[in-house]
């Protein structure tokens, strides 16, 4: 059955080390996806999610404008992530791992996200849609994301592992509406 993301209850956030002592936040604020959620098997469930690498937010438009730039996502040449997946394998009646490509840059690398599911409610406007949570870490230079600056005190100024967290609202389609 197919689903369709809830932007406005969905989020896509990360984190990665700053200046070695603290954690810098963002968040990509536009996206779209579907998910085809095979309730009676979770297994052959699919997911597809591509995102506006434009619309990375951190709070600081200046380093936004960088996150922006050709030292790191290059938005100009390649204006989308994307996450696409490969497989889902049960854990248990509410964890999985979804294993899938993820792309930035043009690069490709295989992730795994591991992922809670969090049930389904009915709105009440009549629709269905579940929740799930996902996590994972990469390191951001398997995707060419190399820049950096050393510091004063040793240790660099931006980490190497980027944590990302996701929240995904998912509703359900009937007869085909989206």
């Amino acid at each position: 059955m197919s689903w369709v993301i809830d932007p406005s209850h969905s989020s896509i956030q990360f984190w990665v080390r700053h200046l070695a002592i603290s954690k810098a936040r963002g968040v990509f604020e536009t996206f779209t996806g579907t998910v085809d959620f095979n309730e009676a098997n979770p297994a052959a469930s699919t997911v597809s999610v591509q995102v506006d690498a434009a619309s990375i937010n951190t709070k600081d438009e200046k380093r936004d404008g960088h996150l922006k730039s050709p030292d790191f996502f290059d938005v100009a040449n390649f204006p989308a992530l994307s996450f696409v997946s490969k497989r889902v394998e049960v854990v248990d009646d509410t964890h999985g791992e979804i294993v899938g490509d993820l792309t930035i840059r043009g690069v490709t690398n295989e992730v795994t996200l591991h992922t809670e599911y969090n049930g389904q409610s009915k709105s009440p406007w009549g629709t269905t849609s579940a929740g799930f949570s996902a996590d994972t870490k990469i390191s951001r230079k398997d995707w060419g994301l190399v820049w950096n600056a050393p510091l004063e005190t040793g240790g660099v100024l931006v980490g190497d592992e980027v944590t990302i967290n996701i929240e995904l609202e998912i509703v359900k389609q009937v007869d085909g509406a989206a």
